[in-house]
């Protein structure tokens, strides 16, 4: 299997029975900035984390929109399946959180940044937090919770952006993406759940001496408020029990721009 767009192709490896793009930083970088700088089509960004991974075991119509789109393994969890599923972890865990303000970083071409969030509470922090961050981009904050779906898809057509960042705090954030976010909204659109929430101070991210000594997956499960972990073990480790997920049919191929 392998993620296509222009020179670059990034292998995927079967997680679960979706694609999940096999990329470092580096070339995760280069992907984004492809599809963000592309003179047609759209491209939608999903990170896999154990939440969204136990949702699309008992929620088809999830999957089937996560395999339209490119999806990176987005918590340590995914990179454990790996683990346990191909022998080896992923070359990076790119979490949405660190990716997209790191990716803004990277872009050193202006972009026009949309922003579509669950309240106002985060959106407008985020929206000042980005500004600072990256002043050379202009981010452009369209909607916040209880919108009318029609009067956002106007303020985005309006926006012109080159990149679309949304963070609903929904589960199934990515099926109201494939719905309602077309092509004439931005080239890349990013799907990042808990980014929000965490640009505007919600979220505490583990020691950083745990995370240097890569020990933030075990302190994920052990403060971990929910059975998200271990369900999403049992369903790696039930998967991997069924049989080889490298022999569950043949190689696919996803273009940039046509998905």
């Amino acid at each position: 299997m392998a993620f296509v767009s222009g020179n670059i192709i990034a292998a995927q490896r079967d997680i679960l029975g979706l694609p999940v793009c096999d990329l470092g930083w580096a070339d995760a970088f280069a992907l984004a900035e492809e599809i963000a700088t592309m003179p047609f089509g759209q491209s939608v960004i999903a990170f896999l984390d154990t939440e969204n991974g136990n949702r699309m075991m008992r929620d088809g119509e999830y999957r089937a929109v996560l395999q339209r789109q490119a999806v990176l393994p987005g918590e340590d969890g995914v990179d454990l399946a790996s683990r346990l599923l191909h022998g080896r972890g992923f070359p990076a865990t790119l979490d949405s959180t660190v990716f997209v303000p790191a990716l803004l970083t990277y872009l050193s071409r202006p972009m026009r940044v949309a922003l579509v969030g669950s309240d106002s509470a985060t959106l407008k922090p985020t929206t000042d937090t980005l500004r600072r961050h990256t002043p050379w981009h202009d981010i452009l904050p369209i909607a916040a919770g209880g919108f009318d779906t029609a009067t956002l898809t106007g303020g985005l057509h309006a926006a012109k952006a080159d990149i679309l960042i949304v963070a609903l705090d929904d589960p199934a954030q990515e099926i109201w993406i494939d719905r309602h976010v077309g092509p004439g909204h931005a080239r890349l659109v990013l799907s990042a759940r808990n980014l929000f929430r965490a640009l505007s101070g919600g979220v505490r991210y583990g020691p950083i001496t745990m995370r240097r000594r890569r020990l933030d997956r075990l302190a994920g499960f052990l403060r971990a408020p929910s059975l998200a972990d271990p369900l999403f073990l049992y369903h790696v480790l039930r998967y991997r029990l069924a049989g080889s997920p490298t022999a569950r049919g043949p190689a696919s191929t996803a273009k940039a721009g046509s998905l």
